[in-house]
């Protein structure tokens, strides 16, 4: 049971994923710093002292703080998957204010592209055992197997393509 569930695993990730890459190929760094809600929604901003950019994070999670932005959208698709490998296959020692946007949407495509590989080359490589036990889980879960955090990657990756194309359609439809 277990290999045909990591067979469906990586189905559901490459269809996710081909989604993302229509929509990540299509990004231009003007898309990126466009902002759909004007002043209103979540952004990327660049540190005038270091020339790093970061994102705002959010104290609520409302409608009201308005749509976010295709660099904060490609910033949150960089973070959590930065952090679900640091927590699963590194030292778990990565802070949320350490995931920096790469400040280009040819940088997106560049890290995007990077965490997908190394990503499914770590999926591929699981057994039964890792895949059935919690021996990886701890975050976004803690004491479940870490299939689930392989499909709650995946519907995250979607949910980041979704959000992606949305934004463009607004933007693109806008002119």
């Amino acid at each position: 049971m277990s290999s045909d569930l990591k067979a469906v695993l990586l189905r559901q990730y490459d269809m996710a994923w081909r989604l993302a890459e229509l929509h990540l190929d299509a990004l231009t760094t003007e898309d990126c710093l466009w902002r759909p809600g004007g002043e209103a929604g979540l952004h990327v901003w660049r540190d005038d002292a270091s020339g790093r950019w970061h994102a705002d994070w959010p104290d609520r999670e409302d409608y009201e703080i308005g749509p976010a932005s295709l660099g904060w959208i490609t910033w949150h698709l960089i973070f959590w998957w930065q952090t679900v490998l640091d927590q699963s296959f590194g030292d778990g020692q990565l802070a949320r204010e350490n995931v920096l946007w790469p400040g280009s949407a040819d940088g997106v495509r560049e890290e995007v592209r990077a965490l997908a590989c190394r990503w499914r080359a770590l999926v591929e490589g699981l057994d039964d055992e890792a895949l059935t036990s919690s021996g990886l889980t701890r975050w976004p879960f803690k004491e479940r197997p870490f299939a689930e955090v392989v499909a709650w990657a995946n519907v995250e990756l979607m949910k980041s393509a979704s959000e992606m194309g949305y934004v463009l359609f607004l933007k693109r439809g806008a002119k």
